[in-house]
């Protein structure tokens, strides 16, 4: 509740844009992304990604902060490339189990650019848009069916509180003196039974949101609209930011010599 007060006072130019013209234009940005594995089209599409984020009322400094999950899985799954990638050029690092080329090192830099610049847009898109006005948009604008719009408004909506969720029953844990101490096997086994405590009160509470929707008519086949869902002269800006993102991405590759379809 307080992520989408905190959003509905947010007057930054992204967070008025109607929801599907922002994920149309990520799906352009992705598209291209996904067509090719070179480090320059990954890089352009990066930068311009992260030139974006004040346009979301957003500072960079809290990129670390949503997104620190997906920047060290993108390391991560960049250094493996880099590893088991063949080699080609100049052999850099040889420790005899494994090495590291100029083209292997290229390939996974590329990678871990290449799944940054299409983790970014999809952050940018889930800080910057509201769950009522997207669910608004996907029943008026993409007609589809109310009990899939209003499921993806609950999931929303709960993943705050299953956040907040697991802090409580990590916190009840360790004042019963359960998974704060011991061996890194019993703290494992700690943090799975705390998973599994969580997803009970997911399955719980998803159960009692159902029948209190079910019994507020949610499921009823004629339906009215507090919030009409709208397009906008600004939707246009916005679709068109994500075409010349992409565009620019392949023009870039493409003029530096390093455009490589993936399937090749």
């Amino acid at each position: 509740m307080r992520a989408a007060l905190n959003l509905h006072g947010n007057h930054a130019l992204l967070t008025r844009a109607n929801p599907l013209a922002k994920f149309a234009a990520v799906f352009l940005i992705t598209l291209a992304l996904a067509l090719s594995i070179d480090w320059v089209s990954a890089t352009t599409a990066l930068v311009t990604e992260l030139a974006l984020f004040p346009l979301a009322g957003l500072a960079l400094p809290l990129l670390w902060q949503r997104a620190w999950p997906l920047i060290l899985a993108a390391a991560l799954g960049g250094w493996s490339t880099a590893i088991v990638a063949a080699d080609s050029g100049a052999v850099l690092l040889d420790v005899g189990i494994w090495s590291i080329s100029e083209g292997s090192l290229q390939l996974g830099v590329g990678f871990m650019l290449r799944g940054l610049a299409i983790a970014l847009p999809a952050i940018l898109l889930m800080t910057c848009t509201d769950p009522t006005d997207l669910a608004d948009a996907l029943a008026q604008k993409a007609r589809l069916p109310h009990r899939f719009v209003l499921g993806t408004l609950a999931a929303m909506r709960l993943v705050g509180l299953m956040a907040e969720e697991w802090q409580t029953i990590g916190m009840a844990r360790r004042a019963r003196g359960v998974g704060s101490q011991g061996s890194p096997l019993q703290r494992l086994r700690a943090m799975l039974g705390q998973s599994f405590g969580l997803l009970v009160q997911a399955i719980r509470r998803a159960s009692r949101l159902a029948v209190t929707m079910e019994a507020r008519g949610f499921g009823g086949a004629q339906r009215t609209w507090a919030r009409e869902s709208t397009y906008s002269l600004l939707d246009a800006w916005v679709l068109l930011g994500g075409l010349l993102i992409a565009v620019a991405a392949v023009l870039a590759a493409v003029g530096f010599g390093t455009w490589s379809f993936v399937w090749h």
